[in-house]
């Protein structure tokens, strides 16, 4: 029986590890414009190949057999633009991404947020985490470029093509704008709740990801994380919730540390946590 296990577990490992790179892969490039190449290449690949074992053509099969590094480097070469993506979206995960930076990032948001506020000018920001955000949403367009108070400014500028809908931050770079978030279906919450404020506390109930909301009519900023949604913060309560949930978990932990659940993610709480600061009021309807 060992002898048995100790000639399958290689190969049942071999081709774990093969459909999970098969399927991420895959995963990767769907949406993108590679993803044509890909299906039309799998196409013309299999019919040469059924057609080379059906006519029992010896060369053709000889050539597609031993043709393994020029499928590699065509692949290199196709998906350059993906490729780059992708070592660039792991170069942005909070395992590499240091304390410093992400500091940096979080400004980025609360500057934004501060300066809209003061104008009255609506926004809603989610700040992706280990949950891809794209796929939470229905629709979106693609901006990839550094993320600045000033970019931001001009996304949510009133009149702006895409200011309406919400914007993906992904470490340092704005991924999408003009997306649609899911909304909230609860039903126990104010009627004078806005789309926004619903959408990010839809979001945060489906992803881990922070939402930060500003009211056009009010000018209040408010979060929302985990299902629940603060309103009328300032802008160091801002600053100290972004921080406590982005920069710590790029602090060295064990494996252990990675492993444990802190005691406020045990579970998601069903109550939604409305609050206003005496300094900014939330007027009613104020969630635009």
């Amino acid at each position: 029986m060992w002898q048995v296990i100790q000639d399958v577990w290689r190969p049942a490992l071999e081709i774990s590890i093969l459909a999970v790179g098969i399927y991420l892969a895959t995963r990767f490039v769907r949406g993108t414009r590679g993803w044509p190449v890909v299906i039309g290449f799998t196409i013309l690949l299999l019919a040469i190949t059924l057609a080379a074992a059906l006519l029992k053509l010896e060369v053709l099969s000889w050539l597609l057999g031993n043709a393994s590094f020029v499928l590699i480097l065509g692949a290199v070469i196709i998906f350059q633009p993906e490729i780059r993506r992708m070592l660039g979206e792991l170069g942005n995960l909070p395992l590499f991404a240091t304390a410093r930076e992400q500091r940096e990032n979080i400004e980025v948001v609360v500057g934004t947020c501060e300066r809209l506020a003061e104008v009255r000018i609506g926004a809603l920001i989610g700040i992706e985490q280990s949950i891809q955000l794209y796929e939470a949403v229905e629709s979106g367009i693609v901006v990839d470029c550094e993320a600045t108070p000033e970019m931001l400014e001009t996304i949510f500028f009133p009149n702006n093509a895409i200011h309406d809908g919400g914007v993906i931050l992904k470490g340092d770079r704005i991924a999408y704008a003009a997306c649609i978030f899911p909304l909230t279906q609860r039903s126990d919450l104010n009627k004078s709740l806005g789309t926004r404020h619903r959408a990010a506390l839809g979001l945060s109930e489906e992803t881990d990801a922070p939402v930060v909301v500003v009211s056009e009519e009010s000018g209040a900023i408010s979060y929302a994380y985990k299902g629940q949604l603060v309103r009328g913060v300032s802008v160091e309560e801002l600053r100290s919730f972004l921080t406590s949930v982005i920069v710590k978990p790029a602090r060295a932990r064990g494996v252990l540390g990675w492993l444990r659940l802190r005691p406020n993610e045990t579970h998601r709480s069903d109550t939604v946590i409305i609050t206003r600061t005496e300094s900014r009021p939330a007027s009613p309807g104020g969630g635009k």
